[in-house]
């Protein structure tokens, strides 16, 4: 079937072609609620954990492993991604979805019970698991379930999900942590997860359970990806292991991870993928270009602004709050029907945002630039990233046949997880080679309220290479369709 072609998914109770108040009508209500509330949960974990676990590494004794605590979810979470995508195209997003939040729920009771550092650490690796298995499902249910015409709208909701817990989380982690202690912010996240579970998961049964076509032999796990799935984690994983560790003895683990991960990134990404090949390709890479430039660039905003700005904790994470709204903002832009036309002038312009607000956040190293001004800055960039993150989700689906919907649907989340930590770790590498110090320091310098005497130049070599390859983006952006107004699936 051509990407372009129709299509229709196998439902038991078809759902109407013109159901009353879109995604939120009778037809959609319980399977909007459920997932968009699956994301909610994901979105305050995310947000919420970061703040308790320097508590955690502390009272575990295991400042030294600290970094492995988000490694280990960020490995397990690629192989979690590759497993959901062949899962969902052959029996349907159920069972991915169900086990992967299920997953993630014992990886928190595991952490949040844990006695000793290295039970910490297992825990987040199951925990990212069951992470990648429910964002590739998540994506194959709005492929099945909804109708084109609603994907725009529901990937702006999973969007909106994210800007309470993105001011809230820190916050209520925060008095959680001080008042009840930290375990409780990890053991308490498990007990929310059963109501989106009972509300999302019967709807996913009438709408997108079982195979694309029922009538069809089933098709054969893929045991190469699987493979490619394995190295892909190894690969990562010594990555990062090296980038912690700036010695010429990390070359060797270095070089082991390269060799691992890039062969598994060419057979698991579409073809042409860094070629940028017109289509499905440079969806994908554009992904991991928006998404691996800002966040590597994001994550050093809150040291910058403690150590060269004497602001506390605090507010340093207070200042990349009005981001949740913006970037919600900008998904929602996008999913206006009137600007279906004009999607690639809009991620285009997404990905120069981005790429100015990288650029205009070291002005604050000079003294006389109030620090409000990186906050509007942060504010700008992530209504770009709305607009390119949405987008690319949205194109992801019009250009994927429905058996094809989980492989696609992993490698956009496998191209975003990868660029994240390579880039990241590339940018921890520059820092910490001009005398920034490990990434790693923004917690101790949390905890002490002192100045870690980090070098601006430290910063700059971060902020200014990630804003050229969100340029980069802005170039992809204008290769995501053909001639015409129509997009072309590049597919090997």
């Amino acid at each position: 079937m051509s990407a372009l072609e129709p299509r229709v998914s196998q439902r038991s109770e078809p759902v109407p072609a013109e159901p009353d108040g879109g995604i939120l009508g009778s037809a959609y209500r319980a399977l909007s609620m459920g997932i968009v509330s699956v994301v909610f949960l994901i979105a305050f974990e995310a947000t919420a954990v970061g703040t308790a676990m320097p508590v955690a590494a502390r009272e575990l004794d295991g400042v030294g492993l600290y970094a492995f605590a988000f490694s280990a979810y960020f490995t397990t979470s690629l192989f979690g991604m590759v497993l959901s995508g062949q899962w969902a195209d052959r029996k349907g997003p159920l069972w991915p979805l169900t086990v992967g939040i299920g997953s993630f729920a014992a990886g928190l009771l595991l952490a949040g019970t844990a006695g000793v550092m290295w039970v910490f650490v297992l825990g987040r690796a199951v925990q990212g698991f069951g992470g990648g298995l429910v964002i590739v499902a998540l994506y194959v249910v709005v492929s099945r379930a909804y109708e084109e015409r609603l994907r725009p709208a529901i990937m702006a909701a999973f969007a909106a999900s994210w800007v309470v817990p993105s001011v809230v989380g820190p916050l209520a982690a925060g008095a959680v942590t001080e008042h009840l202690g930290w375990r409780w912010v990890f053991v308490g996240i498990p007990v929310l997860v059963v109501v989106p579970l009972a509300v999302a998961l019967p709807a996913i049964r009438r709408t997108a359970s079982g195979p694309v076509d029922p009538d069809a032999p089933p098709a054969a796990l893929d045991r190469r990806r699987i493979r490619l799935a394995f190295g892909i984690s190894a690969g990562v994983a010594l990555l990062q292991y090296a980038a912690q560790d700036l010695r010429w003895l990390s070359l060797l683990p270095a070089a082991a991870g390269a060799g691992l991960l890039v062969p598994a990134v060419r057979g698991l990404l579409p073809r042409g993928t860094y070629l940028a090949r017109r289509g499905l390709p440079s969806v994908v890479l554009l992904r991991g270009v928006a998404a691996g430039s800002f966040i590597a660039a994001e994550s050093f905003v809150p040291l910058m602004l403690v150590t060269q700005r004497g602001l506390s904790p605090t507010l340093a994470g207070l200042s990349l709050a009005a981001g949740g709204v913006t970037w919600a903002g900008g998904s929602w832009l996008q999913s206006k029907g009137r600007m279906a036309p004009y999607r690639e002038r809009l991620m285009v312009a997404g990905m120069v945002l981005v790429a100015s607000a990288i650029a205009a956040a070291p002005a604050v190293l000079i003294e006389s630039v109030p620090v409000w001004t990186l906050a509007a800055a942060w504010a700008v960039g992530c209504l770009g990233m709305g607009l390119v993150t949405a987008s690319t989700s949205v194109l992801l689906l019009e250009l994927s046949a429905p058996e094809e919907a989980g492989a696609n649907s992993a490698a956009l989340q496998i191209s975003d997880a990868l660029a994240n930590v390579v880039l990241l770790a590339a940018g921890g590498a520059a820092f910490a080679a001009l005398g920034g110090g490990a990434v790693g320091a923004v917690h101790a310098v949390a905890a002490e309220g002192a100045d870690a005497g980090s070098h601006p130049a430290a910063f700059v070599v971060v902020f200014l290479p990630m804003a050229c390859v969100a340029l980069v983006g802005a170039w992809v952006a204008t290769r995501l369709y053909a001639d015409g107004p129509e997009p072309v699936a590049a597919r090997a």
